[in-house]
C-alpha cells in the first residue's frame, strides 16, 4: 500500500511536495490502513471521526496534502482563487474568480478546466480531479497532468479512493 500511495501522491502533487514529504504521507497512511486503532493511539492529535465518509487512511492522505495540492471550496470562484494562488503570479490566467461568481457550478468548472488544459501543454495540460469523498466542501480536487490522469485514476481505483474528473462528476451528478 505504501508504494501505491507514494506513486499516487507523487503524481497528484505535480512537483509541489518533496520526496520526503511524499514518503511521510505514504508511510503514515499505510500505517493507518494496516491498523487504524494503533495509528490513532500513536497519533492522538489526528482529528478523525468514525462518522466521516472515508476511512482513516484516506483521511490521513487528504489531510496531509498542502493547500497547493488539495483544493477545497464551496464555489467555482473560490476554487479558481485557490488554484491561481498555487501557481503564483508568474502564471497568467485568462479567467478571473469574479467572472465565475454568478455561474452554475458546471459552467464554472468547465471554464476552469479549459484554462487548466492550456497550461503545461508539454504534459497534456492539467485535469481537475475530484479526490476522496468530500466532507465539508462542495469541491475537493487536485490537479493532475493530463498525461498522468489515466495512471492516477488507475491508482485511485486500486486503492479504493474516489476519483473522477471534476467536470465529468458534475455532469454525471446532474444526470443521475
Amino acid at each position: 500500500m505504501k508504494a501505491l500511495l507514494a506513486e499516487l501522491v507523487t503524481l497528484i502533487s505535480s512537483g509541489c511536495m518533496s520526496e520526503e514529504a511524499i514518503d511521510t504521507v505514504a508511510e503514515e497512511a499505510a500505517q493507518a490502513h494496516a491498523d487504524p486503532a494503533a495509528f490513532l493511539a500513536a497519533n492522538p492529535d489526528v482529528n478523525y471521526d468514525e462518522s466521516f465518509p472515508i476511512p482513516l487512511w484516506q483521511w490521513v492522505v487528504a489531510g496531509s496534502l498542502p493547500e497547493t495540492v488539495l483544493f477545497q471550496a464551496d464555489t467555482g470562484a473560490e476554487l479558481l482563487e485557490q488554484i491561481m494562488a498555487s501557481f503564483g503570479p508568474a502564471v497568467e490566467f485568462h479567467i478571473k474568480p469574479k467572472q465565475l461568481a454568478r455561474t452554475e457550478p458546471e459552467v464554472a468548472i468547465n471554464r476552469i478546466q479549459t484554462q487548466l488544459a492550456a497550461l503545461s501543454k508539454d504534459k497534456g495540460g492539467y485535469a481537475l480531479l475530484d479526490f476522496c469523498a468530500r466532507i465539508d466542501f462542495d469541491f475537493q480536487a487536485v490537479l493532475v497532468y493530463g498525461q498522468d490522469l489515466p495512471r492516477v485514476l488507475e491508482l485511485c481505483a486500486q486503492a479504493g479512493i474516489h476519483a473522477v474528473p471534476t467536470l465529468q462528476g458534475l455532469r454525471e451528478g446532474a444526470a443521475g
